[in-house]
């Protein structure tokens, strides 16, 4: 994807922060499951994506406002920013 491609937010990342364990710890905490998991890139948390039950990631973002996430997938290498709704892989 072309730099000008890109939102803000995305092209204000200096590094992917990547997830320090494959769980999502709201899943673990309510002994749900997830299908994927996705790292948010403000504050480092690793949630479920929106095709797991409880959806966490979407919850965490529309909480608190952090737009970018990060698969946490082994071999996936792609950062989406939820706000703009603009993906890029890297």
């Amino acid at each position: 994807m072309a730099q000008q491609d890109l939102c803000k937010h995305l092209t204000a990342l200096k590094e992917i922060v990547t997830a320090e364990k494959y769980e999502c710890e709201e899943c673990v905490k309510h002994n749900g499951s997830w299908v994927h998991l996705r790292t948010c890139q403000t504050c480092g948390v690793t949630l479920c994506c929106n095709d797991s039950p409880a959806q966490h990631m979407s919850q965490h973002q529309h909480q608190s406002g952090h737009p970018v996430i990060s698969s946490a997938e082994p071999g996936e290498r792609w950062v989406w920013c939820m706000k703009d709704d603009v993906f890029a892989e890297y």
